[in-house]
């Protein structure tokens, strides 16, 4: 997928999408939810294709047009991506239509508000946002909920059609509409354009790409299109090198649950004194941890009674120090991102764990420590570790009702293992 400029307008959805579109679509999408949540894949496209020759005979050929055929495969389509759906869109999934790759590339809800409602803090209610390679248009819609005016395009004809379709499901299609385009160096936004959203491809025919570079479109052209705007996000994946930052940016990484996520660059003013954040996004909550353009140094200390493990957004930040140094703690290795603190403090930047014993790591004695735990359930993590992991679990033949997380890392150039346990935060 990849955003445009100047382009053709969007007219009505290609291909069998066109065939869901109307009120049959809609009984025929209702029938292929059912027949989806089915075990059988085979009894539920043919009782599906021969439901849709039932409203074909009804209504005169079938949904517009289409052959009941593919009226029905068009409908299990959707009911599968639907259902894959739920994980990032919940419920509203239900109401939206998606692509494949459009739904692998899409932003989750909760992040997708989060961002609109930075923009809307800064720009303002009624302010028009170009959202270039806007995909099914997960975040155009939620720019448009948070009141701004958004004017979505994309390379790819069926999925800008999708994000219209999406756009009016959602109740948002008078403030967002989606077309077709292509965005390449010589883009400019249209007169009034108040910000840049981009969302540049970062898949191709051979899956995810890595490198900014093969982006589509490519980093030099979204760097140059955000930089000229007058406030501007680019979203990337969350290991962009640090030297593809450009200078006098806001660096945003964003977690949902523990899981990071996305890298959020911010221009121009909707950038802020923050040259680096880490956002962690859970339960509805937002709680963000900010640093300055120069990377402070954690003090390195040994291990104390706690164990904290900095949420991967804090180290993708490079925010480790500010972490430790809001839990009154050091680093037990200056090059590893475990924080050891004889304090417990509650944080939503770091996970803690009670540290039972500690040891060099040495199989036959991590062995026996573990069973005199009597532990049966034994999670194990590392940081700065060569071990495997599932070597390890096998060979250390947990058994007994308790549990342990052991933890391997390395301290100095010696391999270090420690047992703990998890504390849970307060409700």
């Amino acid at each position: 997928m990849s955003g445009t400029g100047p382009g053709e307008q969007g007219g009505a959805a290609p291909g069998a999408l066109a065939a869901l579109l109307t009120p049959v679509g809609e009984r025929l999408l209702e029938r292929a939810a059912r027949e989806e949540a089915g075990a059988d894949a085979l009894r539920a496209a043919t009782r599906l294709r021969a439901f849709a020759e039932e409203l074909a005979a009804e209504h005169a050929g079938g949904p517009a047009g289409h052959s009941p055929a593919d009226a029905a495969a068009a409908a299990l389509t959707q009911a599968r991506l639907r259902a894959r759906a739920r994980e990032k869109f919940g419920a509203r999934a239900d109401r939206m239509f998606f692509t494949p790759n459009g739904l692998e590339q899409a932003t989750r809800a909760e992040v997708a508000r989060h961002r609109a409602a930075r923009f809307a803090s800064v720009l303002g209610p009624g302010a028009q946002v170009a959202d270039l390679c806007c995909g099914i248009g997960a975040d155009a819609a939620a720019l448009a909920e948070a009141g701004l005016r958004v004017d979505a395009v994309d390379a790819d004809p069926e999925t800008a059609a999708v994000a219209a379709a999406n756009f009016a499901a959602l109740g948002v299609d008078g403030r967002a509409r989606a077309r077709v385009g292509t965005v390449g160096p010589d883009w400019e936004p249209a007169p009034g354009t108040d910000a840049v959203f981009c969302d540049p491809a970062r898949r191709g025919r051979r899956g995810r790409v890595f490198d900014p570079d093969a982006y589509s479109p490519a980093w030099d052209t979204v760097e140059r299109i955000a930089s000229a705007a007058p406030a501007a996000c680019v979203k990337a994946a969350p290991g962009l090198p640090y030297e593809r930052i450009p200078e006098g940016v806001s660096a945003e990484w964003v977690s949902v649950g523990g899981d990071v996520k996305e890298a959020a660059l911010w221009f121009g003013g909707a950038a802020d004194g923050a040259a680096r954040r880490a956002t962690l996004l859970r339960g509805g909550r937002a709680d963000t941890l900010a640093g300055g353009a120069e990377e402070a140094q954690a003090p390195v200390g040994g291990v104390g009674r706690y164990l904290y493990e900095p949420d991967g957004a804090v180290v993708r930040a490079h925010l480790v120090a500010e972490a430790a140094e809001r839990v009154g703690g050091s680093l037990l290795d200056p090059r590893i991102a475990y924080i050891a603190s004889d304090e417990h403090v509650e944080t939503p930047f770091c996970r803690a764990y009670e540290v039972h014993e500690a040891m060099p790591f040495s199989l036959k004695r991590l062995r026996a420590a573990v069973r005199a735990r009597g532990a049966g359930t034994v999670t194990i993590k590392k940081r700065g570790s060569a071990v495997d992991v599932e070597r390890l679990r096998r060979d250390l033949r947990p058994s007994g009702p308790g549990s342990v997380v052991v933890v391997l890392t390395r301290i100095g150039e010696k391999p270090f293992c420690l047992l703990c346990s998890e504390v849970s935060a307060a409700s």
